[in-house]
């Protein structure tokens, strides 16, 4: 038996797919899942309207086994390449219905002119589909986050959230409640072969393997491999810039990369837990986390984005990183023969540059869970409260002894060319009193700290001032609680 495969199987709604890309050579392993679907003959619902995630009109919805049961995802087909799709099933618009009934969401639709133009319409649908089956009964706020990812601009989104609270009240069963079963068989049969998958075309490779052991083994026999998980980051090299990925290591099915452990003194965060996974979790025992992640993207984004590849990118304006910084948190990272743990302070060495080896991985970071006296927080501004890039970003930590400061985090994105603590500003307040007077003169040395750039999103003055306004706001919320 070979230890590799070069074919890859999914179910397209209720019809196994298998395709060996030597033996289709109009597809390529970067082919995304939007141009494979506007290919086939009867699946023009999906649609193409910014190719970069922003938009949803390219909105599908997939099911994957998680737990031993199925669970639904929204996604957008934009920026999801085809091998992705192995070992998971593909649900269309198409597909909704149930012979010549519509399929619930679609009857809301129809009933609360949802829909105008219609070029959004399969978009939204699909999101509601995936609010339809992961959601009974949802608030406005569920609704309007499940929306988050989807554009429409004829018919405004009231009738569209009236919709979606009246197909979410009943019990969210349908057809594909009673098909289950028979799609957890085959998925599973597609599952239980763990050999790597191999795809090489004149031009291309994609790996993509099962097991950390083979993903280790990936990396140090083809170091110049892009690796994406989500692909939320990379997939825009091509479908924006139109550039030819030559080698791809794709970590997305590897079981050991998506699981989060918690132990009496830190959280095991793997490199392959989604946006949305984190978020979940952060709810209940990181609730600064989970405060910057319900702005980070839209649903479709963050059910593919992984916490490993936002870090891995460096970007000087992530969401995350700052908090993280303030949280002290450190990075594992592995080789086939050697595993080490990094400060991610130190792990950022440049603008979107790291000391990651080329025969490593980021496998997991590791988070201190915080102490009861500790106050933290995450702040994000931006010209739109969803789905927008962080003008200036912002993870602040406190600890005060009798008053006065014993221990102080202020990691800011988007003033320097990578994510930087205001170390000046840092040492000038610790030891102080933690009142106002103090925080207004660590004010006037935060002005001087940096030296932001101007560019599309603000000026550099006007970084500054944000900057300064969001460590008053931090001493403002500290005091308007116990720390």
């Amino acid at each position: 038996m070979e230890t590799t495969r070069k074919d890859i199987q999914f179910l397209l709604n209720d019809r196994l797919i298998s395709i060996d890309f030597q033996e289709h050579p109009g597809l390529k392993p970067t082919t995304t899942v939007l141009n494979y679907l506007r290919a086939l003959p009867g699946f023009k619902g999906v649609k193409e309207g910014c190719a970069e995630g922003d938009c949803g009109a390219c909105t599908v919805v997939t099911a994957e086994i998680a737990e031993g049961r199925l669970v639904y995802k929204t996604i957008d087909s934009c920026l999801v390449f085809l091998p992705m799709l192995h070992g998971k099933q593909l649900l269309t618009v198409e597909h909704l219905a149930d012979g010549n009934s519509l399929h619930p969401v679609q009857q809301a639709m129809l009933e609360h002119n949802g829909s105008q133009c219609g070029y959004c319409t399969p978009g939204v649908v699909m999101s509601l589909f995936g609010l339809y089956k992961n959601s009974h009964n949802p608030s406005r706020p569920v609704i309007n986050d499940a929306l988050t990812g989807n554009l429409c601009r004829c018919t405004g989104y009231r009738p569209i959230a009236d919709a979606a609270a009246d197909c979410c009240s009943g019990n969210g069963k349908d057809q594909f409640t009673s098909a289950e079963q028979m799609t957890l068989e085959v998925l599973g049969k597609i599952q239980s072969d763990r050999r790597q998958i191999e795809i090489t075309t004149d031009r291309q490779l994609y790996l993509k393997p099962m097991t950390l052991s083979d993903a280790l083994s990936a990396r140090l026999r083809v170091p110049e491999a892009v690796i994406i998980s989500g692909s939320t980051d990379v997939a825009l090299r091509q479908t924006k810039k139109k550039e030819l990925l030559t080698a791809l290591l794709d970590l997305s099915s590897i079981e050991e990369l998506c699981t989060i452990i918690a132990d009496e003194h830190q959280y095991w965060i793997g490199a392959g837990v989604t946006i949305e996974q984190l978020r979940k979790f952060s709810h209940d025992h990181l609730p600064a986390l989970a405060q910057m992640l319900s702005v980070f993207g839209s649903l479709q984004i963050r059910n593919l984005a992984t916490i490993g590849g936002n870090v891995g990118s460096a970007s000087p304006i992530g969401d995350v990183l700052p908090l993280l910084f303030a949280c002290r948190a450190s990075l594992r990272l592995q080789s086939a023969s050697v595993e080490r743990t990094i400060a991610i302070s130190d792990f950022i060495t440049g603008y979107r540059t790291t000391c990651l080896k080329n025969d490593e991985l980021i496998t997991g970071i590791v988070l201190p869970k915080p102490a009861d006296d500790v106050f933290i927080r995450s702040y994000k501004v931006s010209k739109r409260k969803d789905l927008d890039i962080s003008t200036v970003s912002a993870g602040f930590m406190l600890k005060l002894n009798q008053g006065r400061v014993a221990d102080l985090v202020l990691a800011f994105g988007g003033m320097a060319a990578t994510t930087a603590c205001a170390s000046e500003t840092e040492a000038f307040l610790r030891g102080k009193p933690w009142d106002e007077p103090t925080v207004a003169k660590a004010m006037e040395i935060l002005e001087n700290e940096f030296r932001p750039l101007s560019d599309a999103r603000a000026g550099a003055t006007y970084r500054t001032l944000v900057s300064k306004n969001l460590l008053m706001k931090f001493y403002v919320e500290s005091t308007a609680q116990e720390v």
